[in-house]
């Protein structure tokens, strides 16, 4: 790599497109030009109206470009991830929300359109992504979140203080006990990936936190289980469940529900690029036997 002192803007991002590109980075131009504005801070519109005169590049440009290019996440970098309308704090020992979950949380704001201070929990809110863009779109809910791992609660916390969500450090699987049958609405995005199934971008594999993507058993199964029968426990009869998951467990997971015997309305949701990538309930009028 190349940069130097005094190259100017255009010629340096040009450049670091080429670096990104031959490093198998997927969207190398948009990221040689995120983390440019990250060191200018001027918004994308402008930067790229910079990069039609002779701007320089900006300094410590060429070091972030290296890491980007040895597949270092380009959020982990900036410190910065967007989800909905909110602009979370993020970084190592986090999961990056990604775009396909906000289908989930309208799911969650879609179902919940005219009810009046809503109750509602994120089980194993990571950054705090769902939680937040409920807390931030339904101004009157009520919204509770909780997260296992130390260094994501604290990344949370963060994001969800400003917001009014009570976050609590626990596991899904026994939270908010003394919540039981109040929720409209329990929300979850679990970690899901099967033992074997070793993530193939070196972000995911290198960068985003274990705990945060194996769901536990060969296949991967257990803690989406477990967040299903906590949402059993924490909702009110006829409130409403919804989860992520992957494309290849939907059937699993409707089926699970089913076989339970206290759900209602199973129905699976696809995102905006056509794959199966949530299933809901309606907890039935009798709640399941503790």
């Amino acid at each position: 790599m190349t940069f130097y002192q005094g190259q100017s803007l255009a010629d340096a991002v040009r450049e670091a497109t080429a670096v990104l590109t031959d490093a198998g980075v997927p969207t190398p131009r948009v990221d040689a030009e995120l983390l440019a504005d990250h060191l200018l801070g001027v918004g994308l519109g402008r930067l790229r109206a910079m990069l039609l005169g002779d701007t320089p590049a900006p300094e410590g440009y060429r070091e972030l470009v290296e890491e980007r290019a040895g597949r270092v996440p380009l959020q982990h970098i900036t410190g910065v991830a967007y989800f909905r309308y909110l602009e979370l704090r993020v970084g190592p020992g986090v999961f990056i929300p990604r775009p396909e979950t906000e289908s989930v949380v309208q799911l969650v704001i879609d179902h919940l359109a005219g009810v009046r201070k809503p109750k509602v929990v994120d089980l194993g809110t990571g950054s705090g992504a769902i939680a937040g863009s409920i807390a931030h779109e339904i101004p009157d809910a009520d919204v509770h979140a909780v997260e296992f791992s130390t260094f994501a609660h604290a990344w949370a916390a963060k994001n969800l203080e400003p917001l009014g969500v009570t976050l609590i450090q626990g596991d899904l699987r026994d939270a908010l006990p003394e919540h039981n049958g109040t929720f409209d609405v329990v929300v979850s995005n679990p970690p899901y990936i099967p033992a074997e199934a070793i993530p193939t971008e070196p972000e995911v594999a290198l960068h985003d936190p274990p705990e945060a993507l194996y769901g536990g058993g060969a296949d991967g199964m257990e803690l989406p289980t477990a967040a299903a029968a906590s949402a059993a426990r924490l909702l009110k009869p006829g409130g409403y469940f919804v989860m992520e998951h992957a494309e290849v467990q939907a059937e699993w997971i409707a089926g699970m529900l089913r076989r339970a015997g206290h759900w209602n309305d199973v129905t699976t949701h696809f995102d905006l690029n056509g794959k199966e990538r949530a299933t809901s309930a309606v907890l039935a009028s009798t709640a399941p036997d503790e």
